[in-house]
């Protein structure tokens, strides 16, 4: 088996990817509550977790690899990094994925001249300096960016460095290439062939993903809806468990409507 995955809970499959550098530890506070409803397939990503690292290690590839272990049809719930692997999964093998659930997330997280909507390269560039220098403080600083200006920050920071600690820490190569994947991936021109009906879940104070992409992502996608949650940060679903956990049974139970919604 090359990812670790954790399985738990009866009902229809619902596939859970984690971000950058974390692990599946991360849904700790939602799996009780989305667990009494769906069979949750708690995936480590290749070279994170308990998983180990794949070779080549690319976006494809890791879409290869999550998707070789997953159930034959399911709804996949990405978050950031994984966000753009479900994206890429629904991509390759469209009859393998009922729905799409696409959290904190941006088709291309790098600025261009005609994409305001990610961060300015220079600051990635600046990231990874860092995080060349000093590996584990680096990180540490990011888990912090992960939730600043969300309301309680500071116990949503908590939340992340115990499911960090909570398995192995990743190889600084892992990360490395990880990153490389935020910083050249661009699925701006690929968005129109996913049919797939889609929640998109942002929070209205992310920094890594600005909210402008979700609003593009739900205007671009064939069969998208929006769920914006006020005072929320990149991980809605550790600072606002309720409204998340709440936003994802209403989608799966709802046999969806062509429309896109906005909701705060």
């Amino acid at each position: 088996m090359s990812c670790f995955i954790e399985i738990m809970g009866q009902g229809k499959p619902l596939v859970l990817l984690h971000g950058w550098g974390m692990n599946s530890a991360v849904w700790e506070r939602i799996t009780k509550r989305l667990s009494a409803n769906y069979r949750l397939f708690l995936v480590d990503l290749p070279g994170m977790g308990q998983s180990r690292p794949v070779t080549p290690y690319h976006l494809y590839s890791l879409a290869e690899t999550v998707a070789e272990e997953i159930p034959g049809v399911s709804t996949i719930l990405g978050w950031s990094l994984g966000g753009l692997i479900a994206q890429q999964i629904a991509l390759n093998q469209p009859d393998r994925v009922e729905k799409l659930i696409l959290v904190g997330n941006n088709p291309c997280f790098v600025s261009k001249p005609d994409w305001p909507h990610g961060i300015e390269a220079r600051h990635f560039q600046q990231f990874n300096e860092r995080f060349e220098k000093d590996f584990q403080t680096t990180l540490l600083n990011f888990l912090t960016l992960q939730c600043m200006h969300a309301k309680d920050a500071r116990s949503t920071v908590r939340q992340l460095r115990i499911a960090f600690a909570a398995k192995p820490t990743p190889t600084q190569e892992s990360l490395n290439l990880a990153l490389d994947i935020l910083l050249q991936t661009d699925l701006r021109e690929e968005i129109s062939r996913l049919y797939q009906p889609t929640l998109i879940i942002h929070g209205d104070r992310d920094t890594l993903a600005p909210v402008s992409a979700a609003h593009w992502l739900a205007m671009h996608l064939q069969r998208a809806k929006l769920r914006v949650i006020a005072g929320a940060a990149h991980a809605p679903f550790l600072s606002h468990a309720d409204a998340f956990c709440e936003a994802v049974e209403t989608f799966m139970a709802d046999e969806f409507a062509v429309r896109a919604t906005t909701e705060s």
